[in-house]
């Protein structure tokens, strides 16, 4: 059990908040902006492929214009990376291109499920904490692997709680639960969370975070709604610190009259 209280600490750096949020999907960048401020959030991720890296202010990719580097933690995400070299280059050119030397690793060439590849995963991994990059490792719910990734140096693991933007929730819970047990680093659930029940489960399991983005950027409100996650990460952390009562297969009285009739 996590002492009360105590915040997030990823690679020597504190967090606040237990919410991390995905800039995708908004119908504006004003929207994600907005979102974003009510959130809580400290950190966020950021598509390469979404952003300019240029300095030419492209139009259609000027996300970063709307995100304050003093404010959140940009981490660079290599979504739509195809294998382990595609990964390490994306990597490399947001470094180059002054965003911080953190990665959310994500590597998933299936485009109907978007699944993480395992194998591709480890590879890009492995390298990209031998060139000093804070490796934040996006894969199945794999006990295994999220162990060999924590021995390889990765400052988290990210497992799924379903597939990527299916809003279904915690469909992996015995596999996250090992995950948790034999966690030395903290595990952030990832994917999968379409509603703000489904974020405060993943914390009462005793995960460390979770990262949202479809279930807010789809909303018909997502101020309202990133509030209600934030809300919800809160209070699940709360419940976990606080120690939830077990689960019984019979019934037991809260108050007993066994004594009083007697």
């Amino acid at each position: 059990m996590s002492p009360a209280n105590q915040p997030l600490v990823i690679a020597g750096r504190i967090f606040r908040s237990r919410l991390i949020l995905g800039t995708g999907k908004f119908s504006s960048p004003e929207a994600m902006r907005d979102a974003l401020a009510v959130s809580g959030a400290e950190m966020v991720t950021v598509a390469l492929r979404r952003a300019d890296l240029t300095g030419r202010k492209d139009p259609f990719a000027n996300i970063l214009e709307y995100l304050d580097p003093e404010k959140y933690l940009l981490l660079p995400n290599t979504s739509g990376a195809m294998d382990a070299d595609e990964a390490v280059r994306l990597a490399r050119l947001a470094a180059a291109a002054g965003l911080p030397k953190w990665v959310k690793l994500e590597i998933h060439p299936d485009p109907r499920y978007l699944l993480p590849d395992p194998v591709e995963t480890f590879r890009a991994a492995e390298r990209l904490v031998q060139e000093g990059f804070v490796v934040l490792p996006y894969i199945n719910a794999d006990p295994v692997l999220a162990k060999r990734l924590q021995d390889a140096g990765c400052a988290t693991v990210m497992p799924l709680g379903s597939p990527i933007g299916s809003n279904r929730g915690l469909q992996t819970r015995d596999q996250l639960r090992i995950i948790l047990e034999q966690a030395t680093v903290p595990v952030v659930v990832d994917a999968g969370l379409g509603a703000p029940s489904h974020a405060a489960e993943a914390m009462e399991l005793g995960a460390d975070a979770v990262l949202v983005n479809t279930a807010i950027a789809v909303s018909h409100d997502p101020n309202r709604m990133a509030v209600a996650f934030k809300q919800a990460v809160e209070a699940g952390r709360a419940a976990y610190e606080a120690g939830l009562a077990a689960a019984q297969d019979t019934a037991s009285a809260t108050s007993p009259l066994t004594a009083f009739l007697d």
